[in-house]
């Protein structure tokens, strides 16, 4: 018999990563006033999000996931929200070409704003606080009163999730994301830039086709995928009382969704598969994801795939590994196989961010771009090489110019950190290296494309 769940039912669970409220009734009381607050997504678009990452797991589309390491209240601008919106429809172009399939679109926005952290406290100076966990509990502010979890702060995260939503469906349906515009959303710093000029050069080759389609009688008014694009919103689940005041029945189907995003995911450091996360997440209906870092085991992954995706549902399930270029060679392969081996509907997404973050000679925490390109093309390889299909990309990554990765075109150098490093949490690639690694990506999966399109030609032969 299935286990009951309900939307509290991962309360008195084990559970890891949980700040500490001085006053709980009063987090029950925002909680509840949460709970009347309307839904930020819908249910039928998670749904929609479902199919069509079914098509990714089916090798028919690509997953781009992407956005800010954790979303702030004193950032919370509206240009900020256009340039990460800008980015993203720059690299899902690039990636379009490479992979010569539809590119689902997924933004690390409009709800990322808890983090998990190390360690409970932070040290400065011989002086001891909490650690920050993100603007949705405390301030990053190193002070006293500033470290205290407040559970105001849960309806200030919800208020900017929603005008970030808004501006967001106005520019992914209101004619922002036609790809008429294509050029216009090339930002002056990038555009200056070696990527610049190469996505200049992609931008008008698209012009042109864009042109010979108008005169066959396609064009913005006839056909609304030119001028329309889909966008959906995910972020960590990590702080459950959040989550749990934004899940509602919904009413053509009576299923339980989480309508803080269309998919939340669980992190590294929660996935036990008996704890309160987990708990929560196998019980809603949105498609969820689940970070697979280097110590996760096979068995334990199988163990969580049967607990999120019992019946197996494509779509349901994404896998973002997050090894770290120095382990993915040796971890990934074996995960991939217990999963193959056991007929597993999965997405498999690459974050090669997360395992490859040092902390600078200047005290700066950052990542290298190499090491960031090295695990992507080494996981694309393995994929490959074990006959599953590598279907997404997960970055950190922000619109603005900021320095906070080394490397990659514009050669950050450790010095340079300080120039523009404006992170709250985890260093992030800027619009410029976004751009680069989707390139790289695109090249990776046009390779894999005309490879796998000779194979097929030589089974053919051999058939004959």
């Amino acid at each position: 018999m299935t286990e009951r769940w309900s939307p509290d039912s991962w309360r008195g669970l084990p559970i890891r990563q949980v700040p500490g409220y001085a006053d709980e009734g009063a987090l029950a009381r925002v909680e509840q006033t949460l709970q009347r607050f309307p839904p930020l997504v819908f249910a039928g678009e998670a749904r929609r999000l479902k199919e069509r990452l079914a098509a990714v797991a089916a090798g028919k589309a690509f997953l781009l996931q992407g956005g800010d390491c954790a979303e702030s209240f004193a950032e919370f601008h509206p240009n900020n929200i256009r340039d990460m919106f800008k980015v993203l429809l720059q690299m899902a172009v690039v990636l379009t070409f490479g992979a010569a399939c539809p590119v689902v679109k997924v933004g690390r926005l409009a709800g990322q704003f808890a983090k998990p952290r190390s360690s409970d406290t932070e040290t400065q100076n011989g002086h001891t606080l909490p650690s920050y966990r993100g603007d949705i509990i405390n301030s990053l502010e190193f002070d006293a009163a500033a470290r205290e979890p407040d559970p105001q702060r849960m309806v200030q995260a919800y208020s900017q999730s929603a005008a970030t939503l808004n501006l967001l469906r106005a520019f992914a349906q209101g004619g922002y994301a036609d790809l008429h515009r294509v050029h216009a959303w090339n930002q002056d710093f990038v555009a200056d830039s070696p990527q610049g000029e190469r996505y200049r050069a992609l931008a008008d080759r698209l012009a042109e086709t864009l042109d010979f389609m108008a005169a066959c009688g396609l064009n913005s008014d006839t056909t609304p995928q030119i001028r329309e694009t889909e966008f959906y919103t995910s972020h960590e689940a990590l702080f459950l009382s959040y989550e749990e005041a934004l899940t509602r029945v919904d009413s053509t189907t009576g299923d339980w969704y989480d309508c803080s995003a269309h998919l939340v995911w669980l992190g590294d450091r929660t996935r036990q598969v008996d704890g309160a996360h987990a708990e929560f997440l196998r019980g809603i209906k949105n498609p969820i994801g689940m970070k697979c870092g280097p110590t996760l085991e096979p068995d334990d992954l199988l163990r969580l795939i049967d607990r999120l995706n019992p019946e197996n549902e494509p779509g349901r399930l994404t896998l973002i590994t997050r090894m770290g270029s120095d382990k993915v060679e040796a971890r990934l392969p074996y995960l991939i196989r217990a999963v193959q081996r056991e007929g597993r509907e999965v997405v498999w997404c690459c974050d090669p961010m997360h395992g490859n973050t040092v902390t600078s000679s200047n005290g700066f925490k950052t990542r290298s771009f190499d090491r960031i390109l090295d695990e992507l093309h080494a996981a694309f390889a393995i994929h490959g090489a074990e006959g599953s299909y590598g279907g997404g990309v997960h970055f950190e990554l922000t619109g603005q110019n900021v320095t906070e990765c080394i490397g990659g075109s514009q050669a950050i150098s450790e010095a340079s950190l300080a120039d523009r490093y404006l992170t709250h949490c985890d260093p992030r690639l800027n619009a410029t290296q976004a751009l680069e690694l989707a390139f790289e990506i695109a090249e990776a999966l046009k390779r894999s494309r005309q490879s796998n399109g000779a194979r097929n030609t030589d089974r053919l032969t051999a058939a004959l």
